[in-house]
């Protein structure tokens, strides 16, 4: 076969063509820090790379719901404790009054105290955060103890047994397929329609301290009770889902991690490698130019001559 100059000029210029792209595409992932700048230069590993770019971005999803929910756990752990230390200072006012060498004055000052414990209850029970009320399930948006200020200036709590708080769970997506409950109703801990509800309670001590009867009082040490047993389980709860939480903030911090790790195996590019083989494709592709003008030579001089 017979070899002309278009056929040489062509063939050169294909190799060329191909040299220069071949150093352009290892200059470019050097730019870029990825080996990966389009489908076509990995399919298999672009699949790869999109399905751990989707796992990473629902994973960070996961961790922000779980650092919302552990912030609702400690906080509701903190009112919990507000209400144990209440509690605990109701009962002591009462075994104080109870007793019956005290005077009328004495029990006056207790009442007084006592009506005071009643409306940092209500605070309490009234606890926002982030703008949501904690104590009142999905209706997060409504005051769950709305009372009015009686003629003593404190809440007036006479009809709390029938207050209903709502039931429904609050529930956070803390992993694939994992539904978490993290709130805490007002009548789990305060008390519904029972006796020991502890507004209740605060106001049958109310009628008994302003009566000065003695047995009346002395009745609702056993309610206290039961109502701070009552406070200590749903604390205790709380406490349980909080090492949960943070168990599962570490489990998906370490997914992130893993993730992470294969990702970059994937997508990154190794400059080492590059800068190798980036330095062999000039070489080449000077060489190619080197030996494209001893091959070719001929120019519009040469034809006129």
């Amino acid at each position: 076969m017979r070899v002309t100059s278009n056929m040489m000029s062509a063939t050169l210029l294909n190799n060329l063509n191909r040299n220069a792209s071949k150093m352009n595409n290892t200059q470019l992932q050097m730019s870029t820090g990825m080996k990966i700048n389009k489908p076509s230069d990995d399919p298999t590993g672009m699949t790869y790379s999109l399905r751990y770019r989707q796992e990473i971005a629902s994973n960070e999803q996961y961790q922000r719901n779980v650092d919302s929910a552990v912030s609702w756990l400690d906080f509701n752990d903190k009112m919990l404790s507000e209400v144990d230390s209440i509690s605990q200072r109701l009962r002591e006012l009462t075994v104080q009054a109870a007793n019956g060498t005290n005077p009328a004055s004495a029990h006056d000052s207790v009442r007084q105290e006592v009506l005071q414990l009643k409306d940092q209850l209500v605070d309490i029970a009234n606890s926002k955060l982030n703008g949501k009320y904690i104590f009142n399930g999905e209706t997060y948006d409504q005051k769950p103890y709305d009372f009015v200020k009686g003629q003593d200036g404190t809440a007036e709590t006479t009809n709390v047994r029938s207050l209903k708080t709502d039931h429904a769970k609050v529930n956070y997506a803390v992993g694939a397929g994992v539904q978490m409950s993290i709130n805490t109703t007002g009548n789990e801990v305060f008390g519904g329609d029972e006796e020991d509800n502890i507004f209740a309670i605060i106001n049958n001590l109310d009628v008994a301290l302003k009566d000065g009867n003695l047995k009346d009082i002395s009745a609702q040490l056993g309610l206290i009770d039961q109502r701070t047993e009552k406070i200590s389980s749903v604390h205790a709860e709380i406490g349980a889902k909080t090492n949960r939480i943070e168990l599962m903030q570490m489990r998906l911090g370490d997914l992130e991690s893993n993730l992470t790790e294969l990702q970059s195996k994937t997508e990154d590019a190794d400059y080492a490698e590059l800068l190798i083989k980036s330095k062999i494709e000039e070489n080449i592709y000077n060489a190619s130019l080197s030996v494209g003008s001893k091959i070719i030579n001929m120019s519009l001089v040469d034809f006129m001559r």
